[in-house]
C-alpha cells in the first residue's frame, strides 16, 4: 500500500464538536499558507508518496483548498483525499469542484443516526442534514465516500442504525473509531467515554451489515482481543504509513506514533496472539478504566 501524507491545513471549523482530538488550536494557529502546503507535498512526492489527505480542523473552509487539490495532482498523487464534517459538500457545486480539481476520496463524518445525536456532539444544530446531503451529493457526484464515525457514550447504541443510513447512501466505506480522549474529548470524558465491552455488540451488529452488503467496514482503536470473529474489520491492519505535518509538530511515521507514544498495551497483552500485530488502546482509556476488559486471546486458538 503506498505511503500517505496528511496535511493539517486550518484549525477553522463549523463544528464545535465535543470530542474534537484537536481541542483548542482553532484559537492558537493560522492557516497554513499555500507556499508551506505546495512545499509540503513536493517534499512528500519526491520521498516517495503517492497519497495524500488535507484535513483540519475542517479543511474546506481553507480559501485555497482546490489550489492545494490542483497542486497534488499536478504533482502526481495518485490518491488525494479531503477529510471533511461534509457539512461544505451539502452545497451542490462543491462537489463537483473537487472532483474537477482532482480529489479522489471524500472522507465526510458523521455522529450518529438522528439528528439529535449528531447535532449535540458536534455542537452544530443542523449539522447532521447538511452531512446526510453532502454524503449524497458526493456520492452522486461519483467521488469514493470513506466516512468516519466517533464512537462515543451518545452514540454507540445508534452504531447499527447508522451503518445502515451509510449503507443506503452508497458510501464506499465506513468505520467506527473509538473516541480518543485528548483535546476537548478529555475535557468531556466523563459524559462521553463509554467502556469498550459496552460498545462492542452494537460494533459487531454494525459492521455485520456492512458485510452483508458488501460495503468495507473497519473498527479503529479497538483491540483484536475485542473483535473475535470481526479480526478482518481492523482498520490497523490497513492503516496507510506516513507523515502528519501538524501544527506544532511533524511526525514523520504516524503508523509508528501510534505504536510508540498514542497507544500502549497491558501487562497481559504479551501472552496474546495478536501480540505482534495488534496496537492496543490509546494510551488515556486505561488510565481511565483499567485493563480488566483486555483478555489475552490464546494462542492456540484459531483465528
Amino acid at each position: 500500500m503506498d505511503k500517505r501524507i496528511d496535511i493539517k491545513i486550518s484549525f477553522r471549523c463549523n463544528n464545535l464538536c465535543r470530542f474534537c482530538a484537536q481541542g483548542h488550536k482553532r484559537d492558537l494557529y493560522p492557516d497554513r499558507t499555500p507556499k508551506n502546503v505546495v512545499s509540503e507535498l513536493k517534499k512528500a512526492y519526491s520521498g516517495g508518496i503517492r497519497g495524500v489527505v488535507f484535513t483540519g480542523g475542517e479543511p474546506s473552509l481553507h480559501p485555497a483548498i482546490l489550489d492545494f487539490i490542483r497542486a497534488a495532482k499536478k504533482a502526481g498523487f495518485k490518491s488525494i483525499q479531503l477529510q471533511t464534517n461534509g457539512r461544505t459538500l451539502a452545497y451542490p457545486d462543491f462537489c463537483g469542484k473537487l472532483l474537477k480539481a482532482g480529489a479522489t476520496e471524500i472522507g465526510p463524518s458523521l455522529h450518529g443516526a438522528a439528528a439529535a445525536t449528531h447535532d449535540a456532539l458536534t455542537g452544530s444544530a443542523g449539522s447532521f442534514t447538511q452531512t446526510v446531503a453532502g454524503i449524497a451529493n458526493a456520492v452522486k457526484t461519483g467521488l469514493a465516500v470513506i466516512t468516519n464515525t466517533v464512537i462515543t457514550s451518545a452514540n454507540y447504541t445508534e452504531l447499527p442504525a447508522l451503518a445502515a443510513l451509510l449503507i443506503k447512501l452508497g458510501v464506499s466505506q465506513y468505520q467506527f473509531a473509538f473516541i480518543h480522549i485528548v483535546g476537548t474529548a478529555a475535557e468531556n470524558s466523563a459524559r462521553l467515554v463509554p467502556r469498550k465491552t459496552a460498545v462492542m455488540p452494537y460494533v459487531k451488529k454494525g459492521l455485520d451489515l456492512g458485510v452483508k452488503n458488501g460495503v468495507p467496514c473497519y473498527t479503529e482503536a479497538i483491540p483484536f482481543c475485542l473483535m473475535k470473529g470481526y479480526e478482518a474489520c481492523v482498520a490497523e491492519r490497513i492503516i496507510p504509513a506516513g507523515p502528519v505535518v501538524d501544527a506544532d509538530r511533524f511526525i514523520k511515521d504516524y503508523g509508528i506514533y501510534r505504536r510508540t507514544e498514542g497507544k500502549t498495551r497491558g501487562p497481559r497483552c504479551p501472552r496474546c496472539k495478536y501480540f505482534e500485530v495488534c496496537e492496543g488502546p490509546w494510551r488515556e482509556y486505561p488510565r481511565l478504566y483499567g485493563w480488566k476488559e483486555f483478555v489475552p486471546v490464546s494462542r492456540k486458538s484459531r483465528v
